[in-house]
């Protein structure tokens, strides 16, 4: 893996190789509660510390995870699935028993059986049962149906589907820890060889624990006594087999590349690097742990700006804005969006920009055009495509320096 040719002599870019190199390369898995998440924290902060900014480590409890395989065989034949993350361990046997749609769920007899979930049902990975932000009735109701149910396992054949699941494929279509039932996961055409089997035993093998640990958010304080604070946030967590280059190592070297161009920083406002772990956990652990601490009090943010998403070798960078006032506004389109190399973005709001807009902040989004335009279709997120190779350090060191002048000038 390589980036594409950059500059050698601009120190920013210098920079901001490095410290993808460091947090992408050098570590390996940044999943949340892994030792790599912990030693990309570590180098985090310590950065931080090394420009002089006031570095605050809140830690809190999560689930970590491991997993050995998976196997499902009928007979002689095999099937190829994977365990769902932060799914309990299995081994057993049952009669296997099919639902393609709420309706067949419903009526389903599973009493401890196996299921093969598949078609319109397995159409999307569903949202944690206690997902701290957002939540859909239909994915609520099917959790609930298959908690009564009495079901030994679950076997999963998810349709592709970028919005929830990235650019993964095959996807779960449960990775959640409050989630108690064993399951499985294979691709569709997968389950379409599985299908005709129903009503016949299987056995299922899922190797794999849960594991109860730490991990921790950095906040880095500039000027902390301002009344006031733009409050500049990216998250470091990443999906498990993704370098996680994009998301969201990019974001991080953003906030890193500004500690550094904020040294002596004066302005009106304080400032506050928060980096985020857990925004590709299912318990959003940083997030939540984060507005607790705030304890509600969001009312000294003047702006969020969220970076995750950026730093693409196609395309231009994107600035989406929301509820920012009409001359914060004003100067926001002024001094980040440039012709040919950044525009205005269409206003997403799968981020950790979200908090502070729930809480009635104004935010900008920071990203890649390409991204942003084909959320729904890319296969680069939560994969191992995530890597340096996609990215452009040009475009990083040059979000951080937009970003730089757009505080100063306010």
């Amino acid at each position: 893996m390589a980036y594409a040719e950059t500059s050698e002599t601009d120190p920013l870019v210098v920079a901001a190789k490095a410290h993808l190199d460091a947090l992408c390369v050098a570590i390996t898995d940044r999943t949340l509660g892994s030792e790599g998440n912990r030693t990309a924290t570590e180098y985090t902060g310590a950065q931080f510390a090394s420009f002089g900014l006031a570095v605050q480590t809140p830690s809190f409890a999560v689930m970590s995870w491991q997993e050995r395989g998976a196997r499902l065989r009928l007979g002689e034949i095999d099937f190829d699935v994977h365990s769902s993350p932060y799914a309990p361990g299995f081994e057993g046997r049952g009669r296997l028993v099919a639902a393609g749609s709420l309706e067949q769920l419903e009526t389903l007899d599973a009493e401890g059986k196996i299921i093969l979930l598949h078609g319109d049902i397995a159409s999307s990975q569903l949202f944690p049962k206690k997902y701290p932000f957002f939540s859909l009735n239909e994915h609520q109701h099917i959790i609930g149906l298959l908690e009564k149910s009495g079901v030994r396992a679950l076997v999963s054949a998810t349709k592709r589907n970028g919005s929830i699941a990235g650019g993964e494929y095959p996807a779960p279509m449960f990775e959640d820890g409050d989630f108690d039932i064993p399951s499985v996961f294979m691709t569709e055409e997968e389950g379409e060889r599985l299908l005709p089997h129903v009503g016949e035993e299987v056995s299922l093998v899922s190797d794999c624990r849960r594991i109860w640990t730490k991990a921790s958010n950095i906040i880095a304080n500039v000027k902390e006594t301002a009344p006031k604070r733009i409050v500049i946030t990216a998250h470091i967590d990443a999906k498990r087999g993704a370098p996680g280059a994009i998301d969201n190592a990019t974001g991080v070297t953003v906030q890193l590349l500004l500690a550094e161009l904020l040294v002596g920083f004066d302005g009106r406002h304080g400032i506050d690097l928060v980096v985020f772990n857990g925004e590709d956990h299912y318990s959003a652990a940083g997030e939540v742990d984060y507005i607790r601490q705030r304890q509600g009090r969001f009312d000294d943010v003047a702006l969020n700006i969220n970076i995750d998403g950026l730093g693409l070798k196609q395309g231009p960078s994107c600035y989406s804005f929301f509820d920012l006032p009409e001359a914060m506004l004003s100067k926001a389109r002024a001094t980040l969006l440039k012709p040919g190399t950044a525009v205005e973005g269409l206003p997403w709001v799968q981020g950790d920009h979200s908090i502070f807009i729930q809480h009635g902040c104004p935010a900008i989004a920071v990203s890649s055009h390409w991204f942003i335009e084909n959320f729904m279709t890319q296969n680069i997120t939560h994969t191992a495509r995530d890597n340096i190779s996609i990215v452009d350090p040009e475009k990083v060191a040059a979000a951080a320096r937009a970003i730089h002048a757009f505080v100063r000038g306010l």
